[in-house]
């Protein structure tokens, strides 16, 4: 096993390069709020040199045969799995995650990832049309060229890989920015991509922050594809940048994500359920659900048992195999999470678990940035900690009558990626997933992925869809081909 980089460099043309301003950025262990490796701290040069190289590639790679670009692919999945162990210590380091949710979670997913579209690309099919005996009409879908990839900290390698993966599983090439927050393992990535005999200047990753390398991604003339997951107000501006540019972007925004809870479920699901919905992660997972919608007739039987279910949680060292909830992301999250809890509770809300940051975890993680899971009660349906996103282990319990009610309570948002509904009556469960404006709807269960099912938001929660067909539609273009008869 090698050992942690104290430095994270850049990754252009199949080599690890110094950034060209010479300038780094402290990467902090949020466990212990103490720096533990730097980073390049990029800028508009970094990205043209990655371009270059990136265009350079493209000439080869997009005419390399599917088979072979499958099998690169699969090579780097199974070296990401030899390295699991590696992988995930990395990512629970840099997140400040639990061990265990990295381990059974992230790098798994990540690995499915590669693997799902490195086969996909093998069983595509084109489209054929006959007009009236007057021409046969056929449809090829090409890569695009150099695709823009810019990831966010809460899943680093897990939503990095669905956009490498199927871009360049159809022959583009890319140009990933991880987020400065968790650098490491895209760094990690790197380092298999290279081994496993991926073409220079396929894949290449630059380090930064938004303002400097995002942006640059999002304004370069020459990459005309952005895949962008992160914040709602970070995509507006990505937007705004593509948009003179007629770029085709996919944006994975925001969620405020509604949990309902009817009187006829299965309680002890329910509970499960919605305890692991609210808290994995922290909270930061964009699809948690944090506003939880419970009928009244069972309204305080769960609100008891799930308290109670949530002081069970182990807050702890995230490197501790028995942690159930480990650190916070950084300071500014902590702050953030903070700033809400006291907002919900000048709206009216009553805190009834957490509220605060814990008083200890154990000498190493003395400057960490903890915070309790926390449960509100008591808060008016449109207020503000219903409504914008918090990001972090904090859920409101809201009674509510009946159907029409809670519908309109769950669309009470300008979000809308992911909600849940959780009821025997199947009649039900159709009527009001139609009628909930997100772009997944999980009934009975919580963050069940199918990699072939489209994945996105709607309103300001994003534009277009990632995840199986969707996803290699996205990375290449149609092109209709009319042959006269």
């Amino acid at each position: 096993m090698t050992k942690t980089p104290t430095r994270i460099l850049n990754f252009i043309d199949g080599e690890f390069r110094e950034p060209t301003s010479g300038k780094y950025l402290d990467n902090i262990e949020p466990a212990t709020g103490k720096p533990y490796s730097q980073l390049a701290d990029s800028g508009k040069e970094d990205v043209d040199l990655a371009v270059a190289a990136a265009e350079k590639a493209f000439a080869d790679w997009s005419k390399t045969p599917g088979q072979k670009r499958s099998q690169i692919l699969l090579r780097i999945a199974d070296l990401i799995e030899r390295d699991l162990e590696k992988f995930a210590r990395a990512e629970s380091i840099d997140t400040g995650k639990p061990l265990s949710l990295a381990r059974s979670l992230d790098i798994p997913r990540a690995v499915a990832n590669f693997r799902f579209f490195a086969t996909a690309i093998l069983h595509t099919e084109s489209e054929a049309h006959i007009t009236d005996g007057v021409a046969v009409n056929y449809t090829l879908r090409q890569p695009r060229g150099i695709a823009g990839l810019i990831s966010p900290w809460n899943l680093p390698l897990y939503l990095l890989s669905w956009k490498i993966a199927p871009a360049i599983a159809v022959g583009n090439t890319a140009i990933a920015k991880p987020s400065e927050l968790t650098p490491m393992t895209a760094y990690l990535l790197c380092e298999i991509a290279r081994e496993a005999g991926l073409p220079n200047g396929v894949l290449n990753v630059v380090h930064g922050t938004g303002p400097n390398v995002g942006a640059s991604v999002a304004a370069h003339p020459k990459i005309d594809t952005i895949s962008f997951t992160g914040g709602t107000m970070t995509g507006k501006k990505v937007a705004e940048a593509c948009a003179p540019l007629f770029k085709k972007v996919s944006l994975e925004l925001g969620g405020k994500n509604p949990n309902i809870i009817f009187a006829d479920a299965d309680l002890d699901a329910a509970i499960a359920g919605s305890v692991r919905s609210s808290f994995a992660n922290q909270g930061q997972i964009c699809l948690c659900g944090s506003r939880v919608f419970v009928e009244k007739p069972i309204y305080e039987q769960f609100t008891k048992r799930f308290i109670e279910r949530t002081a069970q949680l182990c807050l702890g060292d995230p490197l501790d195999e028995k942690t159930d909830q480990g650190a916070i992301v950084n300071k500014a999250q902590l702050d953030k999470i903070k700033f809400y809890v006291d907002l919900a509770q000048k709206e009216g809300g009553k805190i009834a678990l957490g509220g605060s940051a814990p008083k200890s975890i154990n000498e190493r993680c003395q400057s960490g940035y903890f915070f309790q899971p926390t449960v509100i009660t008591g808060l008016p349906v449109s207020c503000r900690t219903n409504r914008e996103e918090i990001f972090g282990p904090v859920i409101t319990i809201t009674p509510f009558d009946n159907e029409e009610e809670v519908i309109g309570y769950a669309n009470d948002t300008d979000y809308g990626l992911a909600s849940s509904i959780w009821t025997q009556n199947l009649n039900r469960a159709h009527r009001v997933a139609e009628k909930i404006h997100t772009g997944t709807v999980w009934v009975n269960c919580w963050l069940v992925r199918d990699l072939r099912v489209p994945f996105g938001g709607m309103k300001a929660s994003g534009v277009g869809r990632e995840g199986g067909e969707e996803a290699l539609q996205f990375f290449t273009e149609a092109k209709n081909i009319c042959i006269a008869k």
